[in-house]
């Protein structure tokens, strides 16, 4: 793997002191920060020097970029996390839709959606009912996003109750067939922490 341009934090409670240490650590010079709307912690993204990037689009559920903008080699990078209320799961689908509409086709979408497409990407609890993957089936192909694939644990988040464990795959790469096009030797890795529920992309 090669040194990343773009690294984001999600949900995290770092206060500035430790956040300015990561990025003197990373050595980007580049930051920008979604502040807490809610209990939830804040999103931040740092990138390199020289890397063009403006976040144009935020909120609590994500960052939308454009990189080497009003240049040919355009392309979108979303940071997105889904709404983790499952009866309000149709407002983040929604949010997708809307990013598609912005008019860029050259997209990657990267994040924690908080649901998996379908059961072999979940061990353990209740089994996933198809009402409830279906609508986010249908916004990948309506947004016509592709999964990337991974290397690594298919399972990116796991809980532990009293009596039982659950995994899922919940945090996925998606990109349009241009993006595919402009970076075809794309790899997505499943990294391990032991810190997390969730383990990095």
């Amino acid at each position: 793997m090669g040194k990343p341009s773009i690294v984001f934090l999600a949900k995290t409670w770092m206060n500035e002191d430790r956040l300015i240490r990561i990025q003197d650590y990373l050595q980007f010079k580049n930051r920008f920060v979604v502040h807490r709307i809610s209990k939830a912690g804040r999103f931040v993204l740092f990138w390199k020097e020289g890397f063009v990037l403006d976040a144009q689009r935020f909120s609590k559920y994500h960052i939308d970029a454009k990189i080497n903008q009003n240049t040919n080699g355009e392309w979108c990078f979303t940071r997105f996390y889904g709404e983790p209320e499952t009866g309000r799961r149709h407002e983040a689908w929604d949010r997708l839709r809307r990013l598609k509409n912005r008019g860029s086709s050259t997209w990657i979408c990267v994040g924690d959606f908080n649901e998996i497409t379908r059961q072999s990407e979940k061990i353990g609890g209740r089994v996933q009912s198809h009402n409830q993957m279906q609508p986010f089936r249908e916004v990948l192909d309506e947004c016509r996003l592709i999964d990337l694939g991974f290397v690594g644990s298919m399972f990116t988040w796991q809980k532990h109750y009293p009596a039982y464990m659950v995994w899922e795959r919940l945090d996925r790469a998606v990109a349009s067939t241009k993006w595919l096009a402009k970076f075809l030797d794309t790899m997505v890795y499943h990294l391990d922490v032991p810190a997390s529920d969730h383990k990095p992309l």
